[in-house]
């Protein structure tokens, strides 16, 4: 079966889920274009590939496809386009210009059901797809500064990772910065600082961080290898607060925000072990397991005197004397 074909296969699939009654051959043609026969053949291959399909026949003796929801959240499960997922964020913006606040809440909800009805990279690779499509139309910018990376570097991490492929570098950060290694990528982290996490080839199995501004060239090699079936990205990230890692600061840190910056707060999702803590004066207190005690300063910075770090002690420190309440408004 050709691309176009499987695509509109699966657009048939949604249609028959979508519609109350299902699909009749009119409805085939007219939505693809297409004469009878095609529309015949369609239907066949939607009852060999779902074969949970049903028909019925109306009183004007048409014949209708139906699909059971459950296979619309398969086909949910398997991603939302890009563009679907872009015109959604760019219809919502256009009502918000135009004031249209019911609108802005409807769109935005039905939004908000899609991607949480998709499995978590699923959905976290249709909002960065849909980020770029806004981007590439104008209707996205990301402000502040960034740490410039090589087009080709990054096209070259990139083809590793989807290979996967070994990856010969040479890392101005290291002791030696001339040496050559011959990693192997399992991730990246994209954070104040972005890094590759990879483990060098033919070495003791341990995964590194290696900055991307400082990888000065990058290499794609012909062989291929095995990623660590027991290596999770989400769950090595959620180590550190930020992008860096680091096991002698990994520990539980509390943080308390004052009551007047408790609403702003609770907006944040600090860390994905985060819990939340309601206090009597109408503060909040975020505890949450992580390293990287630099990068929570420079975020702490942010909030002046309207946060106290109750822990660790080696972070209370680190701020104490750069609280300060003359900030004209929180983050």
């Amino acid at each position: 079966m050709s691309f176009q074909k499987a695509a509109d296969l699966l657009r048939l699939a949604e249609l028959a889920t979508a519609r109350y009654a299902g699909v009749s051959l009119t409805d085939i043609e007219e939505e693809f274009g297409i004469d009878r026969r095609t529309a015949q053949r369609m239907t066949k291959a939607l009852e060999q590939m779902f074969p949970n399909c049903t028909t019925q026949i109306d009183d004007e003796r048409r014949k209708f496809w139906k699909l059971r929801a459950d296979h619309a959240r398969l086909m949910l499960a398997q991603g939302i386009r890009d563009s679907e997922l872009a015109a959604l964020e760019l219809a919502i913006r256009r009502a918000e210009r135009e004031g249209a606040v019911t609108d802005v809440r409807a769109l935005s909800g039905l939004r908000d059901r899609l991607l949480s009805a998709m499995p978590g990279p699923h959905a976290r690779r249709a909002e960065a797809d849909a980020e770029a499509m806004l981007e590439a139309h104008g209707f996205a910018s990301r402000p502040g500064p960034q740490v410039q990376v090589a087009g080709n570097i990054m096209g070259a991490i990139a083809e590793s990772l989807k290979g996967p492929h070994v990856l010969s570098i040479v890392y101005a950060g290291g002791r030696d910065p001339d040496r050559e290694r011959r990693l192997e990528p399992h991730g990246l982290l994209l954070g104040t600082r972005r890094y590759l996490v990879a483990r060098e080839a033919g070495g003791d199995g341990r995964m590194q961080h290696y900055r991307l501004d400082r990888i000065t060239a990058a290499r794609i090699e012909a062989d291929s290898f095995a990623r660590d079936p027991a290596f999770d990205l989400g769950t090595h990230a959620a180590r550190a607060f930020g992008s860096y890692h680091t096991d002698a600061e990994y520990g539980e840190v509390i943080w308390r925000f004052s009551p007047t910056a408790a609403h702003t707060a609770r907006e944040f999702l600090f860390h994905p072990s985060q819990v939340m803590t309601e206090e009597p004066d109408g503060g909040l207190t975020i505890r949450f397991t992580a390293s990287g005690h630099l990068e929570m300063a420079w975020h702490l910075y942010m909030w002046g005197d309207a946060v106290e770090v109750l822990a660790p002690v080696a972070l209370r420190e680190m701020v104490a004397r750069h609280r300060r309440g003359d900030f004209p408004a929180l983050p």
